[in-house]
C-alpha cells in the first residue's frame, strides 16, 4: 500500500504529464509505477535481458528493451533511455534511486531531448554530486561539516600526509560515491597506503572517478537524514527526520521515523527544528526542487551537535517510513513539482503522527559476512492474509523470478506503523514472522534478531551496532523437525509422482523383507554440508507414550495423509510424527507432540525415468522450507550425492585445507595481485570477484605455490575454481583456519543502492 497525500493535497488543477519513464528496476520501479497509475498517468518501464520477466515490467502499461544485463549497458545507458522515451511518447522520466538518478549529464541530455526530468537541477547535481565540491558549498551557508581534508585532486601521497591532522580513526570517502558503496574506516596509520589503493580502485569502478577525501570518524555516531521537498516557487520544507543508524558496510538496514534519539530527548523538538532548518539552507543553497535527503552524523554523546555528510538529490530507499508518519506521497509531490505545480504544504502542515520502521529484505547469508545470495523465487508470502497492524510491502519479487548477481541484492522492503515506537517494531517483527520467499537465502531472521535486540529496543543505536553484534546473534540451525517434516514430504511426493511399482516384494520400494519390516531411509544434505539419516516406519497402533508396536509394511499409504509413523533422525529414538498438507504449498509437522507449520517449496530436477542414483524420479532434489521468518535448503541425497559428502565430512574431520579456491557467487574478476607460480602464504590475497555491489577478496587456504585459472575481466560462475594452492611440504597442509571465501566487504557498483 502507499499512503496518499492527506496533508495539503494538490488543489490546482496544473495538468501533469502523460506519460512517464520509469528509468529503474526493482521495488523501487514497481513503487513509481504505483502513483503514475493513481495519478491517471501512463507509465513506461525499461528493462535489461536478465530483467525480462521482471515484476516491475508486468506492472507497466508497457515496456522497452534498453540492453543486456551489464547496468553499463542498460540502466546506464542515457542513449537508451532516450531512445525509449521517443518510442513511446514519454514526456517525462523518473530516475527512482541509483543508477542514473544523480547523474548531471543525463538530466542535461533529457533537457536537451526535451524531457522532463523528475528530480533537481543540473547544477543541485553538479553541486550535491561531488561530496567534496558540495561539504564546501554547504559550509559556506552555515550547514556544520564534519571535520575532515576535502580537496579535489589529492594524491595518495598528500592524503596520507594530510591523515595526522584530520586523526585516527578515519573514514576514507570516494567524492562521487554514494550509498555507502566504496568507504573504508581505518584504524592505523599504516594501514592507510593499502585501503587508499583498493579505495580507489574501488571508486573507479563504482563512479567512473577515483577521488577520495578523508574525514574524522565520529566515535557513537548516529546516522539521522532529513527529507526535504522543494517547488520552483521558491518554497522549501522539510518532513522531519529519519533514524539510519542500523547499518552494515555502510548500508542501512533498518529505518525508522522519528528518531528514537530526539524522541528521547527534553529538548527534541527542537534540535529537530535545527537540523530540519539547516538540511532546508543546504536545499536553497543550490536552488533545490524535488524531494531531497540531507544526511548528518549526529553524536550519541552530543546530540545537540550534528555534522553535514552529503545530500542525496533523489528519493531514498527509506521514503516510505516518512509516508507513514506524515501521510505524504513523495512521489506524488516529485511528479506535480517536476510539471511545474506549487507545493502547497507549508511547514507548519508538517506533523508527524506515530512511528514507523522499515526492514530491507536482501538476498544474503548475514552469518558469512552478509555474502549475497542468488536463486529462483519458488513460493512467495510478502504479505500473508490475517496480517495484524498498518503493514506495507515494496517488493520487486514474483514467484518464477530468478534473483541474478547482476544487480543489488536488496528484493523488497517491510515498513510497519503504530502508535509509538514499541508498537512499531512489535508489528515489523510480527510481519516479518510471516513473510516468506522460499528458493534463496534471505536475511529476514537477522532482521528479527536485530529489532529485538536489547539495545535496539531501548533505542541505543549506532553505525557499528551490527558489526558488534552480529557474532553473538543465535541463528537458527536445521533441527529434527525440519528432517523429519522433509523426509515425510519427501516420501509423500514419491508416492504422489510415481507409478505403482508391480506386485510381489521384489519390486516394492517400502522395505519389505522377512520378518520385521525395515524402515524407509531418507537421507538429506544439511546446509553445512553435512548428511542426516532419517528413517521411517508406520505405526499401526501408537500408544499414548509414543511407543507403540511397528506393524505392517514400512510406509503404506501417503506419508502426507496425516498418518502417524515413527521417525528417527540419526542415532535418535523413534518417535510419533505426523504430516499433514493445508496445501500443497504449506504442511504442519506434530513430531512427539510439539507441532510446526512450514511452507515447501520441492524442487525437481534430473531425468524422468530410474538411474542408479535417482531411483524414484518423482522425490525432489531439494526442499525448501520456511517458519517464521527463517528457512532452510535441504538436499534430498542418492547414493552418490550421499557418499560424496560423507567423504568431505571425513577430509574437514582430518583437518586437511582445501587448496581451490572458489568464487563464493556469479560474478567478475576485479582483481589477481599475485602471479602464476607464486610463493602465497596462507590468508593471503589471491583473488577479488565483484558481484552484487561487493568485491569479495579471496584469501590462500594454506601455504604453497599458487596456480591460476582466472584473470581479471573472467566473468565466473558460483563455485568455479579461480586458483589452486600446492602445498609444499604434507605440513603446509595442515589447516591454517583461513577462510577461502573471506569476504572484506567492500561496496562496488552496480548502479543501485542507497
Amino acid at each position: 500500500m502507499t499512503t496518499p497525500s492527506l496533508a495539503g493535497a494538490p488543489t490546482a488543477t496544473r495538468p501533469m504529464f502523460g506519460t512517464v519513464l520509469v528509468a529503474n528496476r526493482g521495488e523501487i520501479a514497481c513503487r513509481v509505477i504505483r502513483t503514475l497509475k493513481a495519478l491517471g498517468i501512463r507509465p513506461v518501464a525499461v528493462y535489461s535481458d536478465a530483467d525480462a520477466g521482471a515484476r516491475h515490467v508486468r506492472e507497466a502499461d508497457t515496456a522497452v528493451r534498453i540492453g543486456p544485463a551489464a547496468a553499463a549497458e542498460s540502466y546506464l545507458n542515457i542513449q537508451a533511455i532516450i531512445g525509449a522515451c521517443r518510442k513511446t511518447g514519454a514526456e517525462a522520466v523518473h530516475p527512482g534511486y541509483g543508477f542514473l538518478s544523480e547523474n548531471a549529464d543525463f538530466a542535461r541530455a533529457l533537457e536537451q531531448a526535451g524531457i522532463a526530468f523528475i528530480g533537481p537541477g543540473v547544477e543541485a547535481l553538479n553541486i550535491m554530486g561531488d561530496k567534496i565540491r558540495s561539504k564546501n558549498h554547504v559550509a559556506g551557508y552555515g550547514v556544520p561539516v564534519v571535520p575532515g581534508v576535502a580537496q579535489p585532486g589529492m594524491t595518495d601521497g598528500q592524503l596520507v600526509d594530510a591523515a595526522a591532522g584530520v586523526g585516527f580513526p578515519l573514514l576514507i570517502k570516494p567524492s562521487a560515491g554514494g550509498g555507502g558503496k566504496g568507504m573504508h574506516v581505518v584504524q592505523r596509520p599504516e594501514d592507510l597506503p593499502a585501503a587508499l589503493a583498493t579505495a580507489r580502485r574501488v571508486a573507479a569502478s563504482a563512479f567512473g572517478d577515483d577521488t577520495l577525501f578523508l574525514e574524522r570518524l565520529v566515535t557513537t555516531p548516529r546516522h539521522i537524514e532529513v527529507q526535504v521537498l522543494s517547488d520552483n516557487h521558491g518554497n522549501v520544507i522539510h518532513l522531519g527526520e529519519r533514524e539510519c543508524s542500523l547499518q552494515r558496510r555502510h548500508q542501512k538496514v533498518i529505518e525508522e521515523a522519528p528518531s528514537p534519539l530526539l524522541e528521547a530527548l527534553p529538548d527534541g523538538a527542537a534540535i529537530r527544528a535545527r537540523i530540519g532548518e539547516a538540511a532546508c539552507n543546504a536545499a536553497r543553497s543550490v536552488n533545490y526542487s524535488g524531494a531531497g535527503t540531507v544526511e548528518f552524523l549526529v553524536s550519541d554523546d552530543a546530540p545537540d551537535q550534528f555534522y553535514f555528510m552529503e545530500m542525496n538529490t533523489r528519493l531514498q530507499v527509506e521514503h516510505p517510513v516518512t509516508e507513514m508518519v506524515t501521510g505524504i506521497d513523495l512521489v506524488e509531490w516529485q511528479v506535480r513539482i517536476a510539471a511545474g505545480g506549487e507545493l502547497t504544504v507549508r511547514q507548519a502542515d508538517v506533523e508527524l503522527h506515530g512511528h514507523a520502521a522499515e526492514a530491507r529484505v536482501y538476498a544474503e547469508v548475514p552469518e558469512k559476512n552478509f555474502l549475497p545470495s542468488t536463486g529462483t523465487v519458488l513460493l512467495l508470502d510478502e504479505l500473508p492474509r490475517g496480517t495484524s497492524g498498518k503493514v506495507r510491502v515494496d517488493s520487486s519479487l514474483v514467484e518464477g523470478l530468478e534473483v541474478s548477481s547482476s544487480y543489488d541484492p536488496m528484493i523488497s522492503k517491510v515498513i510497519a506503523w503504530g502508535e509509538d515506537r514499541t508498537a512499531a517494531l512489535d508489528t515489523l517483527d510480527a510481519a516479518l514472522a510471516g513473510y516468506t520467499a522460499l528458493g534463496l537465502d534471505t536475511n529476514v531472521e537477522y532482521l528479527r534478531l536485530l529489532i529485538n535486540d536489547a539495545d535496539v529496543r531501548a533505542g541505543r543505536l549506532e553505525t557499528g551496532l551490527i558489526e558488534r553484534k552480529l557474532p553473538d546473534l543465535a541463528f537458527r540451525r536445521v533441527a529434527d523437525a525440519e528432517l523429519a517434516a522433509a523426509a515425510l514430504f519427501t516420501l509423500a511426493m514419491e508416492e504422489q509422482n510415481n507409478t505403482p511399482s508391480s506386485p510381489g516384494p521384489w519390486h516394492a520400494r517400502n522395505g519389505w523383507r522377512l520378518g520385521a519390516p525395515a524402515p524407509r531411509l531418507v537421507s538429506l544434505g544439511t546446509p553445512d554440508g553435512g548428511v542426516a539419516a532419517v528413517r521411517i516406519s508406520s505405526a499401526a497402533e501408537v500408544g499414548a507414550e509414543g511407543d507403540g508396536p511397528v506393524r505392517g509394511g514400512a510406509v503404506p499409504g501417503s506419508a502426507g495423509s496425516g498418518r502417524v509413523f515413527l521417525v528417527a533422525v540419526g542415532d535418535g529414538p523413534a518417535r510419533p510424527a505426523q504430516l499433514e498438507f493445508a496445501s500443497r504449498r504449506q504442511a504442519t509437522l506434530t513430531l512427539d507432540g510439539h507441532a510446526s507449520t512450514y511452507s515447501i517449496a520441492p524442487v525437481f530436477r534430473g531425468p524422468a525415468a530410474p538411474t542408479r542414483d535417482s531411483p524414484a524420479p518423482g522425490v525432489p532434489a531439494e526442499l525448501f522450507l520456511g517458519t517464521g521468518g527463517w528457512s532452510c535448503r535441504l538436499a534430498v541425497l542418492g547414493r552418490e550425492a550421499r557418499l560424496e559428502r560423507v567423504l568431505a565430512a571425513l577430509h574437514r574431520e582430518e583437518g586437511a585445507a582445501d587448496p581451490a579456491v572458489r568464487s563464493p557467487m556469479p560474478g567478475t574478476v576485479v582483481s589477481v595481485p599475485v602471479s602464476d607460480g607464486d610463493t602465497v602464504a596462507a590468508g593471503e590475497l589471491l583473488v577479488s570477484v565483484e558481484a552484487m555491489k561487493m568485491e569479495h577478496q579471496l584469501v590462500a587456504p594454506l601455504d604453497g605455490t599458487v596456480h591460476l585459472s582466472a584473470r581479471p575481466g573472467d566473468l565466473v560462475k558460483a563455485d568455479q575454481v579461480l586458483a589452486t594452492v600446492h602445498p609444499h611440504t604434507a605440513a603446509a597442509s595442515e589447516d591454517t583456519g583461513a577462510d577461502t571465501g573471506a569476504d572484506t566487504g567492500t561496496d562496488t557498483l552496480n548502479g543501485e543502492g542507497a
